[in-house]
């Protein structure tokens, strides 16, 4: 097994070759990479909690240091000046020494404003890459060399197929949303509030609120019909009837995210309902291979909701085809199957076709889709199907045409529980998937 330092040289290695290839496509002698700024809330002395540039967290794995500032050129090793000033009131991060040290050039920077000095001084041929384009400007870059569109869609582009390097980051961020997971269905067995749960999914992880790649979902009953559910409440309900969560984790800046629906009793139609889902959700990941275009894994996935629907009995008397047709699985499952994963949770690049940045919208039955890529080695990707009983789609499909094929009675009884959502995270391989949840036993 190769050691992480090698893992990382190889990494750096493939991101210097893309860098040439990038530079030399538009004429640019280095690129600038700005890790970001803190951000004062405002009318008050506080800053917001810091998120790094991913396209600086692609290089480096420093992710809670602002102001620092990367050079790459493709050819020399990348440069790091590294923000480490004198601060009495907050913590200050020493210089790394790590196992990615050897391969960057890393020089302390005592103050934010010191970067000038540091730059060559000319800049005419120079990208900056950073969220903080009036920096860039007080710098000296043109607005064209601003975050210039060409550059960052060949690096969007490129950043689908994963080093294995950050394979690594990724199966390492999987374990610890796994701990979370674990640790978190207890919790709701052992009958805690949903911000209980969140504390203890916390915990388990060594993550704080503002570590997580995105808002935890930690929804008891009918909470699980709202799809990006965060408000945690402190009560526990009567009658606990489900739960789903909806949590990842990061390491080395890199994200994990998972989903898992239970029943409070395993006897319900719920739970069978979750059984089955489970089943439907492994049988489309058992199909995945390269050469396939993503779309068609969520257009698969909607006639196993439709099989689904008619074995429950949810809709009655008409075909899984013709209920595809007429999109009547739509309201039961609103969102797309999954999206790119890395170092985003919603990873850039799903709908581009090649590295000019060539756009591919998803289709228009089905517009929340956030991938229409060409599955191709080194891709991850999400899986996550659900079937969800939400009153305000519902709606109109109650008071329309098709009705009468719905067991409307069964639907409100399933209501209370919100919803189900079962989530995967796979990486695709030449010669097959490898998904890296459930090869840690998340059952």
């Amino acid at each position: 097994m190769e050691s992480l330092v090698t893992l990382y040289q190889q990494h750096v290695k493939t991101l210097q070759q893309r860098a040439q290839q990038v530079l030399a496509r538009h004429n640019l002698d280095g690129m600038l990479i700005h890790s970001g700024e803190l951000l004062t809330v405002f009318l008050d002395d506080h800053t917001y909690p810091f998120k790094v540039n991913p396209q600086f967290k692609a290089w480096v794995p420093v992710t809670q240091v602002p102001n620092c500032w990367l050079w790459i050129d493709g050819v020399n090793k990348p440069k790091l000046w590294f923000y480490s000033p004198v601060d009495y009131w907050h913590n200050v991060e020493p210089l790394p020494h790590s196992f990615w040290t050897g391969e960057i050039d890393i020089i302390g920077l005592k103050s934010a404003d010191d970067i000038a000095q540091q730059l060559p001084a000319q800049r005419e041929n120079i990208a900056y890459i950073g969220p903080v384009p009036a920096r860039a400007t007080q710098l000296g870059f043109s607005a064209g060399a601003i975050n210039p569109q060409g550059v960052i869609d060949f690096l969007h582009y490129h950043r689908a197929y994963k080093t294995n390097y950050e394979l690594h980051c990724m199966r390492q961020a999987q374990k610890i949303a796994v701990t979370g997971h674990r640790a978190a269905k207890e919790a709701f067995l052992s009958g805690m509030s949903e911000f209980d749960i969140n504390v203890a999914y916390l915990s388990a992880t060594g993550h704080r609120d503002t570590d997580v790649p995105y808002g935890n979902i930690i929804a008891l009953n009918e909470h699980a019909a709202v799809l990006h559910y965060t408000k945690l409440d402190h009560q526990t309900p009567e009658q606990r009837r489900s739960f789903l969560i909806d949590a990842g984790a990061e390491y080395n800046g890199y994200a994990a995210d998972l989903t898992r629906s239970y029943a409070a009793s395993d006897k319900s139609e719920y739970a069978q309902l979750i059984k089955d889902m489970n089943a439907e959700e492994l049988a489309l990941i058992a199909t995945m291979k390269a050469g396939v275009r993503y779309t068609e894994y969520h257009q698969q996935m909607h006639f196993r909701i439709a099989s689904l629907l008619l074995k429950h009995q949810l809709v009655q008397g008409i075909s899984a085809e013709a209920m595809i047709k007429e999109d009547i699985t739509g309201p039961f499952m609103p969102h797309g199957i999954g999206h790119p994963l890395g170092l985003q949770v919603h990873d850039v690049a799903g709908f581009m076709q090649d590295d000019q940045g060539t756009h591919l919208a998803a289709p228009a039955q089905y517009p929340y889709l956030r991938c229409t890529r060409m599955l191709e080695p080194g891709m991850v990707l999400t899986i996550e199907p659900g079937i969800y009983f939400i009153d305000s789609l519902l709606a109109p499909w109650r008071a329309g045409k098709f009705s009468h094929y719905f067991d409307w009675a069964k639907i409100d009884a399933l209501k209370p529980y919100g919803g189900i959502r079962i989530e995967d995270n796979v990486v695709i391989h030449a010669n097959g998937v490898e998904n890296m949840t459930r090869d840690l036993h998340l059952a």
